[in-house]
């Protein structure tokens, strides 16, 4: 007979690898492979994300449970072992050593619960009987895991059901596939939410539809980035478009699309398009002055492979490279979440388009840190997407193509501008 009821192992990992201790995908499949290693019935698991790192997490086990806090500054990681039965849990420390990567480790092995200081109740258990011969344990273990899109001061957290579809790193970031419950199949690139499934028409529908049906007859549009294919999806909607050329810097990102979000990446075979995978910020040095009717940057944040999309000569050579009567979109990013970049982007474009060639879009995006995210224009000619005069040729088109997030009345209201963001562009 045992001595004890349980048995708990304090494990201290310590010289870890940093970005393992700051994966909850990972480190929520490696508790939960612990767990199963050591032969443990694993019942539950929750982990979440934390803002601006570290990761907190417990596996439920039928044996009791395995929990785990990480400080990835410090490639630190404190793990609590609790069995009961016959499981070894030295198995499950075995394991997590490897995948942490841990160079060094304490451990203190405590058994709790001694059966010489305990007495045992006699009390009638008829009842909970008869309630656990009810229960069933589920086929498949319940998932609690938490993705988290933030910066130091906040952060946007989407409960995903901790299955990676796809996870690639690039030469030039990491390129992930995972599956939120609310909002399907998501892209994520350096741990930022690029788009999903369920909302991505209200960032591909404004990027497009605006500048399109204020320049009413575009026909030749270059779209740098935009790697998920709805950007180019949208913009071929249009039937009187001749070329798109989409220069694309990260091919993993348009092969992950291509396979799990067909859906968004349902363009790239149409043969109005030439897809190059390149630097955008590159090709446009080279581009020819006055080639483009619309100029769309569909990047991510100004960090990594998209930091050079936020520069003076970039937008300097965009402004060239566009007709005399043309439009530039550019992602803008959020007046409350990245006010910074929000706000040097726009006086950019007014020192190269204009003061008053330079207008802020704003839309709604949910699975976007505050909801509210920007595209930011530069103007060529005598162009003023703030006006329209065909509402009724947008609204056979809205119909006709089943668009969900653009129409008249929304083009026009995204301009009207609230006074905070009048006063971060003045």
């Amino acid at each position: 007979m045992s001595t004890a009821l349980g048995n708990h192992i304090l494990v201290e990992f310590m010289n870890c690898e940093p970005h393992i201790m700051n994966d909850v995908a990972a480190i929520e499949r490696d508790m939960v492979g612990a767990a199963q290693k050591a032969g443990a019935t694993v019942i539950n698991s929750t982990f979440h994300h934390f803002s601006p790192y570290g990761v907190s997490g417990v596996v439920v086990i039928q044996e009791s449970h395995l929990a785990i806090h990480t400080w990835p500054e410090y490639g630190y990681a404190a793990v609590d072992l609790f069995t009961c039965g016959e499981m070894d849990a030295w198995i499950s420390f075995d394991f997590l050593k490897e995948c942490f990567g841990a160079k060094s480790y304490s451990a203190i092995e405590m058994k709790r619960g001694s059966v010489n200081l305990l007495t045992r109740n006699n009390f009638d258990i008829s009842t909970m009987r008869q309630k656990a011969a009810e229960w069933r344990n589920p086929e498949f273990y319940t998932r609690n895991v938490w993705f988290t899109d933030k910066d130091d001061d906040q952060a946007l957290s989407l409960r995903f059901t901790g299955e990676v579809f796809y996870d690639v790193q690039s030469p030039f970031q990491r390129v992930r596939i995972l599956e939120s419950y609310k909002y399907g199949k998501m892209l994520a690139l350096d741990d930022m939410v690029m788009t999903t499934e369920q909302d991505e028409f209200h960032y591909h529908e404004m990027i497009s539809h605006p500048a399109m049906f204020t320049l009413e007859n575009a026909k030749n549009i270059l779209v740098i980035g935009g790697g998920d294919g709805g950007t180019v999806r949208e913009i071929l909607r249009h039937d009187g478009v001749e070329k798109v050329t989409m220069v694309e810097i990260d091919g993993a990102v348009i092969d992950s699309c291509k396979e799990f979000l067909p859906g968004i990446a349902a363009a790239f075979d149409n043969p109005k398009l030439e897809l190059i995978v390149d630097d955008g910020i590159a090709f446009l040095k080279n581009a020819k002055a006055n080639s483009y009717d619309l100029i769309i940057v569909d990047g991510s944040d100004p960090v990594g492979p998209a930091e050079g999309l936020f520069s003076v000569e970039f937008y300097t050579n965009c402004y060239n490279s566009l007709k005399d009567t043309g439009i530039l979109v550019a992602q803008g990013e959020s007046p409350k979440f990245n006010e910074k970049a929000f706000t040097e982007l726009n006086f950019t474009l007014q020192g190269i388009f204009g003061k008053t060639k330079a207008p802020v879009s704003l839309f709604f995006v949910p699975t976007y840190p505050t909801g509210m995210w920007s595209f930011q224009y530069g103007i060529k000619g005598d162009l003023n997407p703030k006006k329209i005069s065909n509402s009724e040729k947008i609204q056979e088109f809205v119909d006709a193509k089943g668009l969900r997030y653009y129409n008249d009345e929304v083009h026009v209201g995204s301009f009207a501008t609230p006074n905070f963001v009048k006063s971060l562009i003045k």
